[in-house]
């Protein structure tokens, strides 16, 4: 039986980053390793900043405060059909789409095999016919996509860091313009973003106003350094803010993620771009 103080855990397992090493593996992209800490498991590529995060207690909610700004999209589409994601981490927004919309159609576009094998086997994404995984690079995918026009989507949603910070081949113009070109009629945007990097946030900035005609909000996640950015296709119908908090409130009820925050950060974050979404 264990005594007090005693820990669960064998004198031989590894810790990392405050917490159990659960797994760790080593390929040409890199170091990919999974981290429970107090009840929760993350996801690392190599350094301290978690790429995704899952209560163990309640692997299907959104824990990652990210994730919870990334729905952030479901003010202006609650009933998405066609969603493409770009980068796929630990699989949690995938995994909670699927949960929660079961008419949603998912592809992503991974990087690495490796990372795809960790989101199914440590936190739990399900194999789903209505899931489509291909490894690869997202911005090919997108160029190779908006020639070809064959399918467009509601929501578009980019999460792609590796130890480093942003994938560089997502920080430019013509791959906002090509992610653009396959959205819907009124469609959305949204990026995962580093707001602590001041020279590459302005230049994702400028590139995403560029594109989207300054039709652009960005959320800054409490308490973390994240800002998520997005962008409204050009069919996009203008809401009152009053309507945009009726809506918050009822998705609230719903999903408890913290959609009237959301609201209120909009309003405080996006000053001088707020008319460009928005009815006066």
């Amino acid at each position: 039986m264990k005594k007090s103080g005693e820990s669960v855990y064998p004198q031989h397992a590894l810790y990392k980053f405050e917490g159990l090493l659960v797994y760790e593996s080593r390929n040409e992209h890199g170091v990919v390793e999974i981290v429970d800490t107090q009840g929760v498991r993350a996801l690392h590529f190599g350094s301290h900043s978690r790429q995704s995060t899952m209560l163990l207690a309640e692997p299907e909610q959104l824990h990652s405060l990210y994730a919870r700004a990334m729905m952030g999209v479901l003010l202006f589409n609650d009933s998405p059909k066609n969603v493409l994601m770009i980068g796929l981490g630990g699989g949690t927004i995938t995994k909670y789409l699927l949960n929660q919309f079961p008419d949603c159609r998912i592809d992503v576009v991974e990087f690495q095999q490796e990372v795809v094998n960790v989101a199914h086997h440590y936190f739990g994404l399900p194999t789903d016919e209505r899931l489509n995984i291909k490894v690869g690079c997202g911005a090919e995918h997108v160029h190779q996509n908006s020639r070809q026009h064959q399918q467009k989507y509601d929501l578009i949603m980019v999460d792609a860091f590796d130890h480093e910070g942003m994938a560089q081949e997502i920080n430019n113009e013509g791959f906002f313009y090509h992610c653009q070109t396959l959205l819907a009629d009124e469609g959305v945007f949204a990026i995962n973003l580093w707001g602590n990097n001041k020279d590459e946030f302005q230049s994702v900035t400028w590139n995403l106003g560029s594109v989207f005609d300054w039709k652009i909000l960005f959320l800054p996640v409490r308490k973390r350094g994240n800002i998520v950015g997005f962008g409204f296709a050009e069919k996009t119908e203008k809401m009152s803010i009053k309507a945009l908090k009726a809506k918050a409130k009822q998705l609230e009820k719903k999903y408890q993620l913290g959609f009237p925050e959301f609201v209120a950060d909009f309003k405080r974050n996006n000053s001088f771009i707020l008319n460009r979404v928005f009815k006066k």
